[in-house]
């Protein structure tokens, strides 16, 4: 009987392993609050990743496997960088220690596309063999790029802990709501000028299912994570039967460089980047090697987000 231990365990993705958890597993969901749901066969400790819980915790309850969720996706009003890398990196150091001075034998790692970075150059598709270059404009995608390294570096010291990283692309899912579906709710949809800005979603439980299998008999490794095909910006537009409001990069920098010290935009001009050059995770690797092939492709994760968000 597997015993397998997750933290971040009360976010939307933690919910969704939580309720794919078979009953033949001992889970103990960590975060620092519980979860709104923990079905029969977990039960719950308070757990910070940026103070020495994970030790105490890891040390204590033994788990055979840890899977890695808490990390900061969306940032909460009045964030700070320091703040985030305090969760993201300093916190993931602490459960990586945690998990090789006790013995773990397998670390499950969200990690995103967004560690690729946002470059005109990148290549399309992305696979697994392609250069991490997440951007340190993007707290998110520069924190991503720096756990990847550390985690590298473990892999050479510490063999006897076996890893499965997970890039992942935007998760999309019933109740779902960010920065990025926030983008989906104008009234046009933004588009930049010479760039069709393609998105590649996964469902929630596609992705529940991935990191329950990596989880228990899934091989280890590094893997994308998406569903099949991309939307770019006309595809989302059409999806939804809004206009798009097509600006130059030029142009839509200068705005939000003049409206991100006013507090107009809560985005300044690098965020260009992101609008322009999104990552497209190829996932072969996963379909092939790993074993698992997502239920649903990008146009259908939007489509049921959409349909659940009223749109």
């Amino acid at each position: 009987m597997t015993r397998i231990l997750i933290t971040g365990a009360a976010g939307g993705i933690g919910q969704a392993l939580l309720a794919e958890m078979p009953a033949g597993r001992e889970v103990l969901a960590t975060d620092i609050r519980p979860p709104a749901r923990l079905p029969a066969n977990a039960e719950y400790r308070p757990l910070d990743v940026r103070s020495d819980d994970p030790d105490t915790v890891i040390g204590e309850w033994r788990p055979e496997v840890v899977v890695h969720l808490a990390s900061i996706v969306t940032p909460p009003k009045g964030s700070t960088r320091a703040f985030e890398y305090s969760v993201d990196v300093e916190g993931t150091r602490k459960v990586l220690d945690a998990c090789i001075a006790h013995g773990v034998r397998r670390i499950v790692v969200t990690s995103s596309g967004a560690a690729y970075g946002y470059h005109a150059d990148n290549p399309v598709p992305l696979r697994e063999t392609d250069r991490l270059r997440g951007n340190e404009e993007f707290a998110y995608a520069h924190h991503k790029r720096l756990v990847e390294e550390m985690l590298a570096d473990a892999r050479g010291e510490h063999q006897q802990l076996e890893q499965v990283v997970l890039r992942i692309g935007t998760v999309l899912g019933a109740g779902i709501e960010n920065q990025i579906t926030a983008l989906f709710r104008r009234k046009r949809i933004l588009g930049v000028r010479g760039s069709d800005s393609p998105f590649v979603f996964i469902w929630t439980r596609d992705l529940a299912r991935i990191l329950l299998r990596a989880a228990t008999d899934g091989p280890s490794g590094i893997y994308n994570v998406a569903g099949d095909d991309a939307l770019g910006t006309r595809d989302l537009a059409a999806a939804l039967g809004k206009p798009v409001r097509w600006l130059s990069p030029g142009l839509l920098k200068f705005a939000l460089g003049l409206a991100h010290p006013l507090g107009l935009s809560r985005y300044g001009p690098e965020q260009v980047r992101f609008l322009q050059f999104r990552p497209v995770l190829d996932n072969t690797k996963l379909k092939i090697d790993f074993g698992y092939v997502p239920e649903k492709t990008s146009a259908e994760v939007f489509d049921l987000w959409r349909q659940g968000a009223g749109l």
